[in-house]
């Protein structure tokens, strides 16, 4: 029998209805903005068009001060012996990463209140004011002490900015892209810091070739800082104008973890600070490759900064690509088997750049060691950012990395340095990086499976189409 509707029902309905229209659209300070669908491809173009630009104007300012790092060290921290110099410079560079887990809880967890978008937005202009200090403040021989003082400040206001710039940013991404897409959206991340890294590199390159060493010692690095600030208004207005996605419908596949939810975030945030630690000597010992070819294999320094940057044009497609084969076949397969082979791969390639120091062994064995080497880190950005919960997710994801980066970043550079020093080995930065490198294989294997994706036993995939969460 057929069910008649009650007096007033079609009433009801559409009070029901005009509440859920207006629960769709989110109150920001600015006023009343829609929250579009989660697959909507405006929302997601957009959003990793300024999440990308943002980031690579910031991580090209931080980057800079590690390829000149010894000009810097001339001109703020003078002194007798060179090694000396060098490593008061990368000590002053490892100040700004102090300051990183301060800056990844404070503007980390604002995001998870407020929004991505005005925490990435004060991110930005923090870091505005510090890389313009950088690139002004006078050399010793001018002011004194109060020089490499103001570059110590500049160094740790960076590193505070840069502490609250990845967690909102990956979850940015992660909630903008649709879950199918997911980890392409999320692998901009670590390629907008190897474009970054790639457009340093490259203005090395161009001022090692173009300018004497007299010059570039004097004032070629400040002219390398300040093409990133003349870009910062239009990155700073590109982040103000973001949607914001924290409160946006979202899509997800649960992962349902023994113990309940607080252990399953307890276990993902454990594995994900190996994880990150493993990435970060990897990223830094490989970032240490221009200062590392100029004192320890004395090469050119057009080869030396050409090193870098093919590296870490390399590392651009791979990071997407990474992200393109997670959305394919899941996070772990991607992160556990480029692993595994950058793993077997690492010694013999710097055995063969330390013995032949060649151009050959440099560009071609650094440029395919990044190249396995970077995808397993895009799928498990996307897999880190998945497996944590909304309301967390922007200042735990800051925090881990900030503390990762923290310890290991701001110490790597300086611990390869003084081995090589003390060794005289050639071949320190591979034992550090395959000691990294299987710590981060380790984590890898237990980490959960996040993709929206079921595997069968025969290993076939299976595509599962995501609920939305209430």
């Amino acid at each position: 029998m057929q069910q008649c509707d009650l007096p007033g029902q079609n009433i009801w309905a559409e009070i029901a209805l005009q509440i859920r229209l207006r629960m769709s659209r989110q109150s920001t300070r600015e006023g009343l903005e829609p929250v579009l669908d989660p697959a909507d491809e405006r929302l997601t173009s957009r959003a990793v068009l300024g999440a990308t630009i943002g980031n690579v104007l910031e991580f090209y300012d931080f980057g800079t001060y590690s390829f000149f790092a010894i000009q810097i060290g001339q001109a703020f921290f003078p002194a007798t012996d060179s090694f000396a110099s060098l490593m008061l410079s990368l000590a002053t560079f490892g100040a700004g990463f102090v300051t990183r887990p301060i800056g990844a809880i404070v503007l980390g967890s604002y995001s998870d209140r407020a929004g991505r978008r005005p925490a990435m937005t004060a991110s930005f202009a923090m870091m505005s004011a510090a890389v313009l200090l950088l690139a002004i403040t006078p050399s010793y021989e001018t002011i004194g002490l109060a020089a490499p003082s103001l570059v110590v400040f500049a160094r740790l206001l960076q590193g505070f900015a840069l502490g609250g710039e990845v967690g909102p940013t990956t979850a940015y991404l992660m909630e903008a892209a649709p879950a199918d897409a997911r980890g392409l959206a999320v692998s901009f991340q670590p390629a907008s810091q190897q474009i970054a890294a790639t457009a340093g590199a490259l203005v090395g390159e161009i001022l090692s070739l173009s300018m004497t060493s007299e010059a570039l010692n004097a004032y070629g690095w400040r002219i390398a800082l300040l093409l990133g600030a003349a870009t910062l208004p239009f990155g700073l207005w590109l982040r103000s104008v973001l949607p914001e996605t924290l409160h946006r419908p979202e899509t997800h596949v649960l992962v349902t973890q023994p113990g309940g939810q607080a252990h399953s975030n307890r276990r993902i945030m454990s594995l994900g600070f190996v994880i990150l630690t493993s990435c970060t000597i990897t990223t830094y010992v490989t970032g240490y490759m221009t200062t590392y070819a100029l004192n320890t294999l004395h090469v050119s320094a057009p080869l030396a900064f050409g090193t870098t940057l093919i590296s870490n044009a390399v590392g651009i497609a791979a990071a997407l690509l990474g992200g393109l084969l997670a959305d394919r076949a899941g996070r772990r397969r991607i992160m556990i088997w480029p692993q595994v082979t950058a793993l077997l791969m690492t010694y013999p390639v710097f055995l063969w750049i330390a013995e032949s120091r060649s151009a050959f062994a440099l560009l071609g064995g650094l440029g395919a060691l990044t190249l396995i080497g970077t995808i397993p880190y895009s799928a498990f950005h996307v897999s880190m950012a998945e497996g944590l919960p909304r309301n967390i997710r922007g200042g735990a994801f800051a925090t881990i990395y900030a503390f990762a980066i923290a310890i290991f970043g701001g110490t790597a550079q300086p611990i390869v340095t003084w081995l090589i020093h003390l060794t005289g080995s050639a071949l320190v930065p591979a034992w550090y990086m395959l000691f990294a490198s299987a710590a981060g294989l380790f984590a890898m294997l237990m980490m959960p499976e996040t993709a929206p994706l079921n595997f069968t036993p025969n290993h076939k995939r299976n595509v599962v189409t995501p609920r939305r969460l209430p």
